[in-house]
């Protein structure tokens, strides 16, 4: 037993540096990608046929993007946005360039989920702002958005979670994280102790961001 704490206490140091890095992936990818993808989300939500903005050429291009990209696998989206990761950011690995790529992946995965979350809202609370005269951009601000509010924290929760799982192939383009650590650290030096500490921490964060999104979610949902 002091055997193993000593270890872990050896690589302490390590690990707390890569779990800052995996956070820091999660975090800046949910800002674009999340910001991102809310718009593309409710667009889709309200030009669909009925919505309060209907479009069916903007809805059927969105969709088709959405339907495109969103279930292509990470690490193959990873190596395919290279050229372009490339061309705007000046280089396709790094942990830069996973920000980037995870960005856009992240865009599309939420934007289903906010639409999916979004049509859920009751259509009478929205016939009733129509009715009394609010635009529709008003209604996106004030009714739809709003209603929605609980569903799309756990939406956004399920979204972060899966961002942390997607972080952990950033080793294979150069950058750095808990995979990279657990693979480099742990697997090619067939160190348990490095991999194990490295899914112990993963299990520890999904754990609190999924228990704080439940919280919020609830308070939201019982005003």
């Amino acid at each position: 037993m002091n055997d193993l704490l000593d270890r872990l206490s050896e690589l302490s140091p390590k690990l707390l540096e890569q779990t800052g890095i995996t956070l820091w992936i999660v975090v800046a990818a949910l800002v674009f990608g999340g910001i991102a993808g809310l718009a593309i989300g409710t667009t889709i939500t309200v030009t669909r046929r009925g919505g309060i903005l209907q479009q069916p050429v903007v809805y059927g291009v969105l969709n088709a993007l959405v339907n495109t990209i969103r279930p292509i696998p990470f690490i193959i989206f990873l190596v395919a946005m290279q050229p372009f990761t490339r061309l705007v950011i000046g280089k396709g690995i790094g942990n830069e360039a996973i920000i980037f790529s995870l960005s856009i992946a992240a865009t599309f995965a939420i934007a289903r989920i906010v639409e999916q979350n979004l049509v859920t809202v009751d259509p009478g609370v929205i016939e009733a702002a129509r009715a009394a005269g609010a635009s529709p951009w008003r209604i996106i601000r004030t009714v739809i958005l709003p209603e929605g509010a609980g569903p799309l924290i756990l939406g956004y929760t399920f979204a972060i979670v899966a961002l942390i799982d997607m972080s952990a192939v950033a080793g294979l383009a150069g950058g750095q994280g808990l995979g990279y650590y657990a693979v480099s650290y742990g697997l090619r030096n067939f160190d348990e102790v490095v991999t194990w500490s490295a899914l112990v921490i993963i299990i520890i964060v999904t754990q609190i961001v999924q228990g704080l999104g439940n919280w919020l979610a609830r308070r939201i949902l019982r005003r």
